[in-house]
């Protein structure tokens, strides 16, 4: 893949990241739906747009069922932690387990980043833990342990991200993924809640920012390594934040365009650094 469409890829996947972040802080933050509901109906969301953008055609042969478990645990994980974690501590913990479990891939399959990219890699996480300092406090050890797993969880889903129809295999992900949460709609019937925006937001996580957003995103993966598809998530909140500026007139400081513009020289450091086995 051309370096330039990967670029494109990339960054449009990364907005959606930060979309998805926004929509699900909004709608469990401020009590219009349960976690379990809100995961329910993103799953289910996203493999009907997936699945209308397919042209209702069969995916099941597409995707698969360890990458679909992969993308429910992350899915109900992160819900779940952010019932018990601030945001700023939720994102250093998940974003920090994202790291961990590619990186570590990388390294365990032999690619062995040079000092440029292993220099972008600091720069860019002690931009991003700058970024995130103000919000950071102690975390409860069950929201943290969510988390963690909800990172390890999509850092295995990215990581499972090859080739073929980029949209076929997130469709048939999306769908096997949904019937894994059917359990959960069962007991999100009996004792969950859901108001109106809850709702809309939890429709939008799914469909726009999670369904469209990931299939972006497995189309980006094939021209990063896996050093690259983890420095470069670390942009989420940053983008997140530039958001709150743009869209809620949320104050532009210094702290925020200092460790913004650190972040993104670390992440260029990483990305335009030669590959090395």
């Amino acid at each position: 893949m051309r370096p330039l469409v990967t670029a494109a890829l990339t960054a449009a996947a990364m907005l959606a990241f930060a979309g998805n972040s926004l929509l699900t802080r909004a709608a469990l933050a401020a009590g219009g739906i349960d976690a379990l509901s809100f995961t329910v109906l993103r799953l289910l969301a996203g493999a009907l747009v997936l699945l209308a953008l397919r042209r209702a055609r069969p995916v099941w042969r597409d995707g698969s069922w360890a990458s679909a478990a992969a993308l429910f645990c992350y899915a109900i994980g992160f819900s779940l932690a952010y019932l018990r974690l601030a945001a700023a501590t939720g994102a250093l913990i998940l974003f920090a387990s994202v790291q961990a479990g590619m990186i570590g891939w990388g390294l365990w399959r032999g690619q062995r980043p040079g000092p440029r990219a292993s220099l972008g890699l600091a720069i860019a996480f002690a931009a991003f833990t700058a970024l995130l300092l103000p919000g950071l406090q102690a975390p409860d050890p069950l929201g943290a342990a969510l988390m963690a797993t909800a990172g390890l969880a999509w850092a295995v889903y990215s990581l499972r991200g090859g080739g073929g129809s980029a949209l076929a295999r997130t469709a048939g992900n999306f769908q096997r993924a949904a019937v894994l949460s059917l359990p959960l709609a069962l007991v999100a019937l009996a004792t969950g809640h859901a108001e109106a925006h809850g709702v809309v937001l939890a429709l939008l996580s799914g469909g726009v920012t999670s369904g469209i957003g990931y299939a972006i995103w497995y189309r980006a993966l094939p021209g990063l390594t896996p050093l690259q598809a983890a420095t470069v998530q670390l942009t989420v909140p940053l983008i997140a934040a530039l958001g709150g500026v743009v869209l809620l007139s949320e104050s532009l400081t210094t702290r925020l365009v200092l460790s913004g513009l650190c972040l993104l020289g670390g992440v260029a450091l990483t990305i335009t650094a030669p590959r090395r086995s």
